[in-house]
């Protein structure tokens, strides 16, 4: 909206306008600008040219828009509280995974102690084979495993048998189907919950060995073998 004045319009405003020397927090300094915005509407007014006034209504149009824009902020504030408490709401509650076993896909870390892992052949396969890869990549175990088994436990040995060295190891499932591959995914593996940790998207939880997962991608839960 143009503005019209018959006295420096910019020279006014500056003498309303406070200087401002230090960064502000955002409620405060939200309130600052409105304040700021009367003085410089109450200017207008007393400046405007009196053969050619401003409507009234191009004033209620600025007060409305600057408020709506307050409102939203405002309004901002509120939603990003919000999802700060829900988010502890949830570290609190998901506190209690810890101790656990949370089925995950990823990269599992072994230690010498076997890792149960949760195969789930195409249900059209007639075969089913493992393969293990290490942290470089490298495939460093392949066996076949039950079409119809549920879980099972990785004992952690190369295709010699030989035990493997301790470190992070991928599982992938081949489904084959009369001796042709037909598909061939991750497989998820039950691994320890060590700390339940508040991240930028949400809870993340941490495993035995340092890896960690958001809590959305957690399938299932189990009480450790052999724990009563």
């Amino acid at each position: 909206m143009e503005i019209q004045s018959q006295s420096p319009f910019a020279a006014s405003a500056a003498n309303a306008t406070p200087s401002v020397s230090q960064p502000e927090s955002a409620g405060s300094a939200l309130s600052s600008d409105f304040e700021t915005f009367l003085k410089m509407l109450t200017v207008q007014m007393e400046n405007q040219d009196p053969l050619n006034p401003v409507e009234s209504s191009d004033f209620a149009v600025q007060l409305a828009t600057f408020s709506g824009v307050e409102q939203q902020i405002r309004t901002n504030g509120l939603l990003e509280d919000m999802a700060t408490g829900q988010g502890a709401s949830g570290l609190a509650q998901l506190a209690g995974w810890v101790g656990m076993e949370a089925r995950v896909t990823g990269s599992a870390a072994f230690a010498g102690t076997p890792i149960t892992i949760a195969p789930s052949p195409d249900p059209a396969s007639d075969a089913a084979y493992l393969v293990v890869r290490n942290a470089s990549g490298d495939v460093v175990s392949r066996e076949g495993v039950p079409i119809n088994a549920k879980t099972l436990d990785w004992a952690g040995v190369d295709v010699s048998g030989a035990p493997l060295a301790a470190g992070n190891y991928t599982f992938e499932l081949e489904s084959l189907n009369q001796g042709t591959i037909s598909s061939v995914k991750p497989v998820d593996h039950y691994a320890l919950v060590t700390e339940a940790r508040l991240g930028d998207a949400g809870v993340d939880i941490v495993l035995a060995g340092g890896g960690t997962v958001p809590s959305a991608q957690v399938s299932a839960l189990r009480t450790p073998p052999g724990t009563n």
